[in-house]
């Protein structure tokens, strides 16, 4: 396994490889050795038996040179975290040997080495060739919605061409501002080195995604496509992993779903400004609420000390103390997500922070920052019917004010159907991952496939 050193892709292939473990696989997870570390501290617990064979699961943490790692701009017009370009410009250029030497030690043993590796981080995988029983398989991290439109604007011959409803066509926002010039050359850069692979895997489920996995598979020709997700764990389990007082906190909420869950994941900085408005507005709507309340990660610490502590509306947290607490600290997303307490999730939504509200069935308020999070907006908002826009990606260099928060929150909060057909879709995916299910049958083809 071999991920992006970006919590989001560190978190899905941890996840997958817990998965792929349990068929009694050995796996070797991939990164440098403080992305190595970051993985295993954030990860989830509440896992299924059938992924709990931890001693097939080995990890490989390799050092990388020193490179400059600034603090993240709040300010910055481009919400995209250019802050950890230079992490992703020395995993990719460090890795590659290191990597390399293991993969032709395990040759030795292994009747066939396969690696999975983040899509943008070809590179570091390219030395597969010359190894004459290993193959390489991309993981997309992102959905198969978002990918699929990648494809259907880049890829000049398709033919023929997917009939695609206008009005959704026309809701679908341009990449425009979703990345930085340097992302985008580095996007390139990795995809040049894509096309040895033997197939695609997304952490995706058909009864999400189903029709855009079809119109992937239409047009992409040859290359197998395996959805296997969620990735994350999604049955209730009676203990918790941690003691977070978050969970305390929930456990002492009256009412079902009453509360909103509000994180903007780990490369989401505020400006003063507009978190002064998303304080207000949280204290306007009325609505009980955990607010995880952090700068974005930098690229070479797992801790954020040194980065600023973002200062709230004075008398703030006395004021809704009663109804909101503050995190400052890493917190327990997917249990948070996972009780009973919680009805609603404020999100950023990246992929992984949708598939994980999915799955838990509970509806989400869409405010996007920058790159697949716009169109993942669209699948929740316009496809899927989970959730409401805080913050339309066409008026992205704006500030969300109060009141728009507050009427989104009030909006998510107060909508049964919403709510209604959160749950349902995700008891969909509770069914597809369970014995039998089209998501537990992808995943024995996808490993009797690499087995064979």
């Amino acid at each position: 396994m071999v991920p992006l050193p970006a919590q989001g892709h560190l978190n899905q292939l941890l996840q997958l490889s817990r998965l792929i473990a349990a068929y009694n696989v050995p796996v070797h997870y991939v990164s440098t050795s403080t992305h190595t570390r970051q993985a295993k501290l954030r990860d989830h617990g509440g896992w299924d038996p059938r992924a709990a064979a931890n001693n097939n699961l080995h990890f490989h943490g390799f050092p990388v040179p020193e490179f400059h790692s600034p603090n993240p701009n709040p300010n910055a017009a481009n919400k995209f975290p250019s802050h950890l370009q230079p992490l992703f410009n020395a995993a990719s250029r460090h890795l590659r040997q290191p990597l390399a030497a293991l993969l032709r030690s395990l040759s030795g043993t292994a009747r066939r080495v396969v690696v999975i590796h983040d899509s943008l981080m070809a590179s570091v995988v390219q030395d597969v060739g010359s190894v004459p029983n290993a193959e390489t398989y991309v993981f997309h991290s992102i959905s198969a919605f978002a990918i699929f439109w990648y494809f259907y604007e880049t890829l000049e011959k398709i033919e023929p061409k997917p009939t695609i409803e206008t009005e959704l066509q026309n809701k679908v926002p341009s990449l425009e501002d979703c990345f930085t010039t340097e992302f985008m050359d580095f996007i390139v850069s990795e995809h040049g080195h894509v096309g040895l692979s033997s197939g695609s895997l997304y952490n995706s489920c058909r009864s999400v995604e189903g029709r855009f996995m079809d119109l992937i598979e239409k047009i992409s020709g040859n290359k197998k496509h395996w959805s296997i997700g969620p990735f994350n764990p999604v049955g209730s389990t009676e203990k918790k992993s941690s003691e977070h007082r978050c969970l305390k906190w929930l456990d002492e909420q009256e009412s079902r779903s009453s509360v909103i869950y509000v994180s903007f994941g780990t490369t989401t900085s505020f400006s003063d400004e507009q978190i002064e408005e998303l304080a207000n507005g949280l204290e306007e709507s009325g609505a009980k609420f955990i607010w995880v309340l952090r700068d974005a990660d930098k690229g070479d610490s797992i801790e954020n000390g040194g980065i600023r502590k973002a200062e709230l509306p004075v008398g703030f947290e006395e004021r809704v103390r009663e109804r909101g607490i503050v995190v400052r600290e890493w917190a327990p997303q997917l249990e948070i997500l996972r009780h009973s307490s919680t009805g609603g999730f404020m999100s950023h939504c990246g992929w992984n922070s949708c598939m994980e509200s999915i799955s838990m069935g509970v509806p989400i308020a869409a405010w996007p920052m920058h790159s697949d999070q716009p169109r993942n907006a669209v699948l929740i908002t316009e496809v899927l019917k989970i959730g409401v826009v805080v913050k339309d990606w066409g008026r992205r260099d704006e500030i969300v004010t109060a009141e728009a928060v507050a009427v989104a929150v009030k909006e998510l909060m107060g909508s049964e159907e919403m709510r209604r057909r959160a749950e349902e879709l995700g008891g969909d995916v509770r069914s597809a991952v369970a014995e039998g299910g089209v998501t537990w049958s992808e995943m024995d083809s996808f490993v009797a496939h690499i087995g064979r």
